[in-house]
């Protein structure tokens, strides 16, 4: 099977305007995404798709592919939608343009996913080890059958640990737990047994389609679970569309802000 890699990049964002242009270790975001994706060994072509000509201008300009496209995609899914339906390639992965610790492997493994033929879609999931990220809305979680495909993902902590959470009050307000003072990593806190004893998964942001199924789905409008979590894999999941997981032991983290930034920056210098 081809497959290729779409970067949507648009340059307006409410909370970091012309962020994929951001300067990180000497390089734009969006060139360290580019050359990660080069990386992968199972895809034949990358190509970013933006609506900003100073993103075209600046990935023509270090030797990469992009393509301008329409100012009005409501997601990226839809941007990368519109790339798609003039190439030629069984998978397109959709790797988002502020994820600069993307690793090659990871796009190589969600390829690897669709080789399973009931698979519409494929994407990664990673163990959760704190507890902030169980509460946070921001971190999306996921739970799957035994034959690896997602039944569902949400906001909200899932499962549901009835007998060891009794509320979402009693986790948020408990001394222990409580990560707005402290950020207590979880296996370390007295409630351990959560992630010891019971397996809670996030959800990476990264996904591979086929061709057909992103196309189908980009005609399709919004459906109701995924207009309540904003969580577009949800009308995958509505439609029929079996999504494939796997899980990764790789970290990523998302550049929304200026001070995910200096994140990034500090894990890099962690990493060297």
């Amino acid at each position: 099977m081809t497959a290729i890699v779409i970067i949507p990049a648009r340059y307006d964002s409410t909370r970091f305007p012309g962020k994929p242009l951001s300067l990180l270790r000497g390089k734009t975001l969006i060139q360290h995404v580019y050359e990660n994706s080069r990386g992968a060994h199972q895809i034949d072509n990358v190509i970013v798709a933006t609506d900003s000509e100073p993103i075209f201008e600046k990935v023509v300009s270090f030797g990469g592919k992009a393509v301008m496209t329409s100012r009005k995609h409501p997601s990226g899914t839809d941007r990368i939608a519109e790339v798609a339906a003039s190439v030629d390639y069984d998978i397109v992965v959709n790797v988002q343009a502020d994820e600069p610790l993307i690793r090659p492997q990871m796009i190589d493994d969600v390829i690897a996913l669709l080789h399973d033929g009931r698979a519409s879609l494929g994407t990664l999931i990673k163990r959760i080890t704190n507890i902030e990220e169980v509460l946070d809305p921001n971190v999306v979680k996921v739970v799957f059958d035994e034959e690896s495909f997602a039944l569902y993902f949400s906001r909200s902590p899932i499962p549901y640990h009835r007998d060891e959470w009794k509320s979402l009050k009693d986790l948020v307000t408990s001394n222990e737990l409580q990560v707005s003072s402290k950020k207590k990593d979880f296996k370390d806190t007295p409630h351990s047994s959560l992630i010891t004893r019971y397996s809670l998964y996030k959800h990476i942001g990264i996904y591979s389609y086929r061709r057909e199924a992103l196309l189908a789905l980009s005609r399709m409008g919004p459906t109701g679970l995924e207009k309540m979590e904003k969580l577009e894999q949800l009308r995958a999941l509505e439609k029929g569309m079996k999504i494939k997981i796997k899980e990764t032991f790789f970290e990523t983290y998302g550049v929304d802000t200026p001070e995910d930034l200096e994140r990034v920056e500090k894990c890099l210098s962690t990493s060297l």
